[in-house]
């Protein structure tokens, strides 16, 4: 897979040996990219990680599917770096699957209370047809009932905005799609 140069222009430029990433046009999907992940990622490599995808998102991907299968660890921070993609892509119109994750991984998105904000297929025909379907209507997503991502506490949310989880006292922000985020 040589040709991450030609989908992304100067894409390999920078390289990380705990982190390969690869690209692969999503022929069948429009805006659409398979970005497959070996290694792992951390505290140490996630700013590394952030740049390249934000030269794909800068390349006008915005339909971006990460797999998973070589992925064998992500940290919070990590999990981090693929919240940051939501909150670069939503605003385009765009959306993120994570295909073939790893139990270990997904273990990790589970207990941050991140698995539920994320599209997590097991295949890339699921990918590509939750592309094709869309995303699930947004037109009324309030009132919304979620779980706190730092307590699990079940809460609801009315509108969109910033506010308090009644039980940890986090702060969180809820946008108009109904996504939840911490701070």
């Amino acid at each position: 897979m040589g040709n991450n140069n030609n989908l992304v222009p100067g894409f390999n430029d920078e390289r990380d040996d705990s982190l390969k990433i690869n690209l692969e046009k999503l022929e069948d999907v429009e805006n659409g990219i398979i970005i497959y992940l070996n290694g792992y990622i951390d505290t140490y490599n996630s700013n590394f990680f952030q740049k390249r995808i934000q030269k794909v998102v800068e390349s006008g991907f915005i339909n971006l599917v990460f797999n998973c299968a070589s992925l064998n660890y992500v940290s919070s921070t990590g999990i981090g770096s693929f919240t940051a993609f939501l909150k670069m892509i939503k605003p385009k119109n765009g959306d993120i699957v994570l295909l073939e994750i790893q139990p270990k991984v997904y273990e990790v998105f589970q207990l941050l209370g991140f698995s539920q904000f994320f599209n997590i297929k097991e295949s890339m025909a699921e990918a590509t047809l939750f592309f094709h379907q869309g995303a699930p209507s947004t037109d009324s997503v309030f009132p919304k009932v979620f779980s706190c991502p730092v307590c699990s506490k079940r809460l609801k949310a009315t509108k969109k905005g910033r506010f308090r989880c009644s039980e940890c006292k986090s702060i969180l922000a809820i946008d108009d799609g109904g996504q939840v985020f911490l701070g």
